[in-house]
């Protein structure tokens, strides 16, 4: 029997008619099993109690599955990978938000995600995640990253220095705001918006983006993932944020952080004929005439 898990945001209220068709549509096909995030399924009860009700639920990392689906946003999506960590169960994003790059397809489109999941016609892409360590503090619980780690300087107007160092090899000393390493699945996101480059999902590089640098000589710089990079910020503030994902702990400057690829891959589902040129122009709007 196929297992799928359900992960999803609190902030789903005005798709209610939609969601409450597709699970209805899930949960009636022969031959699977459904079980949802806890807090995922009694937020549902909440909205659409008739589609969810009596559905099997799972908490923490209790469970296994062929197919996880994401229903949310970009956000909702690093959630979810978060949660499945080295599991690489394949997860599929249903965008009920925003931009929604991650995912494979709109929440609307019902009918044809229910035929897709059926059939299991889609591919799946492995994509590479930071890992993060530090000899002298523990990051977090699950210290990895599908976007990007980002070194950000807090409780000061001040700017932030941040020794960087590619495999054992001084680079730069950067002044700014802080610093971005990101993947390529990364590379349209915060790195993007800083003004570093995008990559092919399967390019196997990080790119080390400064943010507003206090040097204009100071540019985005493109590495081999087989790289370890390391950094160690110094501030006027006691400590700095290391960011995850958007999972942000305070960790004392002069600390040096390592930074590296992962032992394990999250693995996204595209739809078929969907490719990363489609992405680019669909999502954002390369080749678009803006008048």
């Amino acid at each position: 029997m196929e297992e799928i898990v359900i992960f999803g945001n609190n902030y789903q209220g005005a798709h209610a008619d939609t969601l409450s068709r597709f699970f209805s549509g899930l949960l009636a096909m022969k031959g699977l099993r459904v079980r949802f995030d806890k807090c995922y399924r009694d937020y549902l009860a909440g909205i659409i109690p008739e589609a969810v009700a009596g559905a099997d639920t799972f908490d923490c990392n209790d469970f296994t599955a062929d197919l996880a689906l994401s229903i949310g946003g970009d956000g909702t999506f690093l959630h979810t990978a978060n949660r499945i960590g080295d599991k690489q169960i394949p997860i599929m994003g249903l965008n009920s938000g925003h931009l929604g790059y991650l995912s494979a397809a709109p929440l609307s489109d019902v009918d044809n995600t229910l035929e897709l999941i059926a059939a299991k016609n889609y591919i799946i892409e492995p994509r590479t995640m930071l890992a993060a360590s530090c000899d002298t503090h523990k990051i977090q619980s699950r210290p990895f990253a599908l976007n990007e780690a980002a070194i950000l300087r807090q409780d000061t107007g001040s700017m932030i220095t941040v020794d960087t160092f590619v495999d054992g090899y001084p680079i730069s000393t950067y002044l700014g705001d802080g610093l971005i390493i990101a993947t390529p699945t990364g590379s349209t996101a915060y790195n993007l918006s800083a003004g570093g480059p995008i990559l092919a999902p399967s390019a196997r590089n990080w790119v080390i983006t400064p943010i507003a640098p206090h040097s204009l000589n100071m540019r985005p710089l493109v590495v081999s993932d087989s790289s370890v990079i390391e950094v160690v910020p110094r501030s006027r503030s006691n400590s700095f944020a290391l960011s995850l994902d958007g999972n942000t702990r305070n960790i004392p400057v002069g600390t040096r952080i390592r930074l590296g690829k992962a032992s394990f891959v999250t693995n996204v589902v595209r739809l078929p004929h969907h490719t990363f040129a489609d992405t680019l122009r669909n999502k954002l709007l390369w080749g678009v005439n803006i008048r």
